[in-house]
This record gives structure tokens, sequence and C-alpha cells, in this order.
């Protein structure tokens, strides 16, 4: 099964994949004219098509069958976490989340944060390659970087929680989700988040939680938590 990214596709009778996918298509797998191939759209929608012209440089073909939400997470997951300082480990979470199951993604830049800036081009072919391999047809939201103090001031609505590693109580996870309400979870740098940045949370409304017992890394965190959330929600 072959999977194209097309992601200003909806409801057209024919479509012509952009010049990268049409070189892959055409030169790299040499596809013909009558073979089928997917598309999607990164928002769920899965297209049965047909090649109707296999030009390298601008590949038609006509869409014969669609279908919905194909891949679409059935919990609305957002997770604000910082960039790692080296950042192939932030890569990592990226494609093991779009795999699993994600809603957004926030770059979040915290007092102790050590990577201030991540491209957002790379960071969305990242998670498109990642849904195609999982064949899946939606892939996350990608936000900008954003500040931990511009991020606190964002109107969240469903349950809030902040991950650290500071002690104090915290409740775990499956004591405080709800399946059909939206979550949010914070997940700090390398040097975790700094106590003012806790306080902070907690006074907006930010539930301390723990992901067990050992201490994790950002990117082991940020997958934990998703898994954790996904399997609670019945999903994974």
């Amino acid at each position: 099964m072959h999977l194209f990214y097309a992601p200003e596709l909806s409801d057209q009778k024919t479509f012509t994949l952009n010049a990268d996918e049409s070189h892959h298509a055409v030169r790299v797998l040499r596809l013909s004219p009558g073979m089928e191939i997917i598309l999607v759209n990164g928002r769920g929608g899965w297209y049965h098509t047909k090649i109707t012209h296999p030009d390298p440089k601008a590949c038609t073909v006509e869409i014969t069958k669609v279908q919905s939400d194909i891949g679409k997470p059935g919990h609305d997951l957002r997770i604000a976490i910082a960039p790692t300082k080296q950042i192939d480990r932030y890569e990592w979470f990226l494609e093991k989340a779009t795999e699993i199951g994600i809603s957004e993604v926030i770059p979040l830049i915290c007092e102790h944060s050590e990577r201030k800036e991540v491209k957002t081009d790379r960071q969305m072919r990242i998670v498109i390659a990642a849904m195609k391999q999982s064949l899946k047809a939606f892939h996350p939201v990608i936000r900008e970087p954003l500040s931990f103090r511009k991020f606190m001031k964002e109107d969240i609505s469903g349950t809030k929680t902040i991950a650290h590693c500071q002690t104090g109580e915290k409740l775990w996870l499956n004591e405080i989700i709800k399946p059909a309400e939206p979550i949010t979870i914070l997940i700090g740098p390398e040097g975790d988040f700094s106590g003012s940045e806790i306080t902070e949370a907690i006074e907006n409304g930010y539930i301390p939680v723990t992901l067990g017992t050992s201490r994790l890394r950002t990117e082991t965190a940020g997958v934990v938590a998703c898994h954790t959330v996904s399997w609670l929600s019945r999903e994974f």
C-alpha cells in the first residue's frame, strides 16, 4: 500500500500531487496508469485513487472512494514539551507520539531549556512521515515554539496537568483522566521546570502528576504520557 500526503485535498474528483510526491510516485516507485494509491490529507481523510497521468512533476489521480477520520485519536491530547538539547531525541518523541496518537504538540521554552529554537517545517516532515508509516490519515497540529509564560496565558479547556520531578503530592494520570475530556500535559526540559514555573502552573489550575517511579528523560516522559492517555482511552 502506497500512501501520499495531500493536505489540500477535500472533496475533489481528481487531484494532482505536488512535485515531491509526484517524483516519488513516478520516478522512485515507477507507478503507472491504473495503479491504485492512497492519499491522506492529515485531517483524517483517506482517499482511494487510481493514477490517470503519471507525470513525474504533476502526477494526476482519479478519486474512487473516500473514508473519514482514519487514524484520528479517540482522545484529545495536547502535550506542551520542552525541546531537548539533542534535537534527535525530541524528533524521536514527535515520531512516536504521532504513531501512538496525539492531537497537538507545543514546543515549550522554559527557564531551564537548553534549546530555545526548533524548526517547524522539519517537525512537520517528521510527523507526516510517521503518519504515513503508521498508516494513518491524521497528524497532530504542530505549534510554533512558545514560552512557558505565554502558554500560561492561553485559555485551555479540559484537564490540565504538569509532570515534574520535584517532591510533593502528585496524582497518577488514571486518577484524573476523563476519556471524553481534553487533556493537556506539560513536560519540562532536562533540568526540569523551575520552582516558580511549577508554582505558576498550579496557580493556573494545572494538577501535578507522576508518570512512574523512574526519573525519565524528557522525550521518554512525552512518549509515556502519550501512551498512557491512549491506553486509558482504549484507543491504543
